[in-house]
């Protein structure tokens, strides 16, 4: 399944209605809410840094894995223009291998977890997260709900026209399996005028609340808080981005 190899280097364009700025203010107010003090973190599903950058800047100590050889590198690229360096790993996340333990908290965003198709991958990844946290450390990472994938996204077609890019995207969901493939197709302007036209196929899975918290519960998490997109409000069923808060 070819994922965030050309797509890496339009992603940031096509992200940029995004406020990673606020997002990062709304991990802060998280940290600060729970009452943790947080130095050093662990982010997984890093992609192209747009966290992991300004969390830097705000001088936490961050290494930031990722799947994608092209995502990171368009990372480094941008923490390069910045005068920044960043500790960057390629890494499946369903395979989780860092050995530094004790942290203050493992991060992960933009529904990297929704990649997690099985069982046994999302439950070995928290197991793994569990075990390298210190006591007390925190673990915050935010899901695609099911409303979302299923019914926003669903099996619904989106596209889009800009200048340089344009693309279509065909969603078709399997609500036996609670999968959603998503087709994608670019065409991007070259430096000549002409468009080149590649494909994606990306795979997510539609976890429910529950599901989420009996993975964490088997992996050892007790205190776990949910909240619904950017507040501390309790998710509704019309949610359409979970936050997971759980302390070690």
């Amino acid at each position: 399944m070819n994922q965030y190899s050309d797509f890496a280097f339009i992603y940031d364009e096509l992200m940029n209605d995004v406020d990673y700025d606020k997002w990062v203010l709304y991990i802060e107010e998280i940290i600060k809410k729970k009452e943790a003090k947080v130095k050093n973190i662990l982010e997984l599903a890093c992609g192209t840094g747009n966290l992991t950058i300004p969390l830097t800047i705000k001088n936490y100590d961050i290494a930031g894995i990722d799947i994608s050889y092209d995502m990171l590198n368009v990372a480094r690229e941008k923490a390069y223009e910045k005068g920044i360096e960043l500790v960057l790993l390629q890494q499946d996340i369903a395979e989780l291998d860092f050995d530094v333990e004790n942290l203050d908290c493992v991060l992960c965003a933009c529904d990297g977890f929704n990649y997690l198709t099985y069982d046994d991958e999302i439950e070995n990844c928290f197991s793994k997260v569990y075990e390298l946290l210190k006591k007390d450390g925190l673990f915050i990472f935010d899901i695609s709900s099911y409303y979302k994938l299923s019914t926003i996204l669903g099996n619904n077609t989106f596209a889009e026209n800009r200048e340089n890019i344009s693309y279509m995207w065909q969603n078709y969901f399997d609500d036996t399996e609670n999968l959603i493939d998503m087709e994608l197709a670019f065409f991007v302007r070259d430096e000549n005028g002409k468009f080149d036209r590649f494909t994606e196929t990306h795979q997510q899975r539609a976890y429910t609340e529950l599901e989420i918290k009996n993975f964490l519960k088997n992996a050892g998490f007790s205190d776990i808080d949910v909240f619904a997109d950017f507040t501390f409000d309790t998710p509704k069923e019309n949610s359409e981005r979970l936050f997971f808060v759980c302390k070690k």
